[in-house]
């Protein structure tokens, strides 16, 4: 029977009702520094204080200062601006000396509620297709794996479904680029020059190619260079580059031309997933898998097979075959992944795959030509 290792990881402001008092300086502030309560209308910005998870009052959380508190007139009448801590939002202080001095106490929470909000995040982002797996002249999602159903232009960056790319040529566009209409290069030189002109303005998807071209090599005339592929690659995910992401994941967490280090592969993973990459999300399906985690790994392979990733359906298959998954579970992916599937579907693709199809049935070194 299958195993699933056997798998292939492929605010506006509120007002405020203002109340009048005064109080001494105390909680360890200087005795020239003393607040009173003010008429507050709203004038702390909200979006630094807004609700915690657990409905604190507005007070600062080490000397219990009020938000509606303000500076004496010989302090500079300032309002007190009460932040959150932004790791966890639990917390408020008045002041980063407020914030160091609690640090002893609030440490523990702060890290429990901080990784609470990690796997909340984990989870409700990256459910839908980006914008990057779509074609840009059917408009359609691509299927997946995206690489293995489109066309890669240099010139533009762009990818085009294999189905318009088709299209492109039956109507004439011979050499030119589908999308952006651009010759296509006459050399290896040309192309990457291309490529490089981007690069060099800050183009992700240009630095996540030359990662590729350097980190394999040959195909277009570059040398490989696996420590200049890594530090493209991380170049590009710095930019927001799902691809390096993902890239840098499987390097990382397989110890291909770096160091290994699990811990920082799934995180490349985990920044990928949230963006949408239905591969990385899959990746973190497996990851939990082998760590018996079936909760999480199904969470996993549920987002992944509803964007249409077979590989991640097939896991739910498994799962539900040795009790790990439920029929209801597994006929909810099954469906996610049809409709998923359906979506991407359109005659010039249909088209495309008979033509692929043809062409593989032609053996090598016939003259298709003649």
């Amino acid at each position: 029977m299958e195993s699933l290792s056997s798998i292939q990881v492929t605010a506006h402001s509120d007002q405020r009702t203002a109340h009048t008092s005064s109080t001494s300086g105390d909680n360890g502030r200087p005795p020239s520094l003393h607040y009173q309560i003010c008429n507050y209308n709203g004038i702390v910005d909200m979006t630094s204080t807004q609700s915690s998870p657990s409905n604190q009052a507005d007070v600062c959380a080490n000397c219990n200062v009020s938000a509606c508190a303000t500076l004496a007139a010989g302090d500079g009448g300032a309002v007190v601006l009460l932040k959150n801590c932004s790791a966890c939002l639990l917390a408020k202080y008045c002041s980063v000396d407020c914030q160091r001095a609690h640090r002893s106490k609030h440490k523990t929470a702060c890290k429990k509620r901080a990784a609470e909000q990690k796997e909340e995040r984990l989870y409700s982002q990256g459910l839908e297709r980006p914008e990057g797996d779509f074609c840009l002249i059917c408009a359609l999602p691509i299927p997946l794996p995206v690489d293995d159903h489109s066309v890669f232009n240099m010139c533009c960056m762009k990818k085009v479904c294999d189905g318009c790319a088709i299209a492109g040529q039956l109507r004439g566009m011979g050499d030119n680029c589908e999308f952006c209409r651009t010759p296509v290069p006459s050399d290896n030189e040309a192309a990457l020059a291309m490529v490089r002109k981007r690069a060099d303005v800050g183009d992700s998807d240009a630095l996540d190619y030359l990662g590729w071209e350097y980190f394999y090599g040959g195909e277009h005339g570059l040398e490989k260079d696996v420590q200049r592929a890594i530090e493209l690659w991380a170049e590009a995910a710095d930019l927001g580059s799902m691809e390096a992401h993902f890239q840098l994941g499987n390097k990382y967490c397989s110890g291909d031309g770096v160091e290994k280090d699990k811990a920082k592969g799934i995180f490349h993973w985990q920044e990928a997933a949230n963006k949408g990459h239905a591969q990385s999300r899959h990746k973190l399906g497996v990851v939990e898998s082998n760590a018996d985690n079936w909760n999480l790994a199904l969470k996993h392979f549920l987002i992944s097979a509803k964007m249409g990733y077979k590989c991640s359906l097939d896991a739910i298959r498994l799962m539900f075959a040795h009790g790990h998954a439920t029929k209801a579970q597994y006929a909810d992916a099954l469906k996610g992944y049809q409709d998923a599937f359906e979506e991407t579907k359109s005659p010039e693709r249909d088209f495309a795959r008979a033509v692929e199809a043809i062409r593989e049935k032609i053996p090598s070194g016939w003259d298709t030509h003649s």
